[in-house]
């Protein structure tokens, strides 16, 4: 019985740690920055290969799920502060913070490994470029106040635009079209997700919201009047004929409906409403899915 317990605690165990590493980059998101290295790669293609796209979505896995894992290295003391992030595998011990350095460090170099293969050589400088700010800038300016937000929002940025310069080999007009409606998104996506978790924020001493860090008038406004350039930017693919009309009709739409969903959050920080937070909850899961349907619309009107 003892030998039976001993061998079915081996699968068990292994399960356990494989559920650790993929909590530490963040599958979702590390598969959406992924995606949208794919997605940019897609437009930007004259010629498309499925050997460079898979090797460039593993690469950009890779790299985005290191720069992750350092986030959490660098914040292991912040994380053990706020109730979003307590459970977070390096604050309650479940890995140590040699064993994720090392994790980090192997994902990384393959992931730059495999985009050099790949790609060229601006794709591999602009990646790392992404991991450098993403990692070791943004994280420790969180602290700092919301000039955090305009740093993050640029490795936050790049995925589609790396996309495309693995296609092109250039940074190109088009290419800073489509970085910069990425860019611009994550403004409202940041600071509804800081309204959202203000109070847990407050315990590491994370300052991202603008304004001051208040939930007040002006920090709405900026939120709406970001969520408004959204509208015109997603045009713009269309006008230099990197999309066609189809999908500029629909992120139009798509737009339109993001921007009229922080008309309640300006409401009720007009009329001094104290519980703002379910207004914020609506602007952050627009942006959630906002991102998504217009870069799909995007695809599917140049396939």
């Amino acid at each position: 019985m003892a030998v039976t317990n001993t061998y079915s605690a081996i699968p068990a165990a292994a399960g356990s740690t494989v559920r650790v590493y993929l909590e530490l980059v963040k599958m979702r998101l590390s598969l959406l920055v992924a995606f949208s290295s794919g997605f940019g790669y897609t437009l930007g293609a004259a010629n498309f290969s499925w050997p460079v796209f898979a090797l460039l979505f593993l690469g950009g896995f890779l790299v985005s799920g290191a720069s992750i894992t350092f986030n959490q290295i660098l914040e292991k003391d912040l994380d053990k502060l706020m109730k979003r992030t307590e459970n977070r595998p390096l604050p309650t011990n479940r890995i140590g913070v040699k064993e994720a350095r090392r994790f980090a460090l192997v994902m990384g170099l393959l992931g730059f490994a495999l985009l050099a293969v790949a790609t060229n050589w601006l794709t591999v400088v602009l990646s790392v470029l992404s991991f450098v700010l993403y990692s070791f800038v943004y994280t420790p300016l969180k602290r700092v106040g919301p000039v955090a937000v305009f740093v993050g929002a640029i490795p936050g940025a790049l995925p589609p635009l790396l996309g495309w310069v693995a296609a092109t080999g250039a940074i190109s007009l088009e290419a800073l079209v489509i970085f910069a409606l990425q860019f611009i998104w994550q403004f409202p996506h940041f600071w509804a997700i800081a309204w959202v978790a203000d109070d847990d924020y407050k315990k590491a001493g994370f300052k991202l919201l603008p304004s001051g860090g208040g939930k007040n008038l002006h920090t709405a406004f900026q939120i709406m009047i970001y969520t408004l350039v959204l509208i015109p930017l997603g045009i713009l693919p269309a006008k230099f004929g990197i999309t066609g009309i189809n999908s500029a009709l629909v992120v139009t739409v798509v737009g339109v409906l993001f921007f009229a969903q922080t008309f309640y959050l300006m409401k009720q920080t007009l009329t001094g409403e104290t519980n703002t937070r379910k207004a914020a909850l609506s602007i952050m899961f627009g942006s959630f899915l906002y991102l998504p349907i217009v870069q799909i619309a995007f695809l599917l009107d140049k396939l």
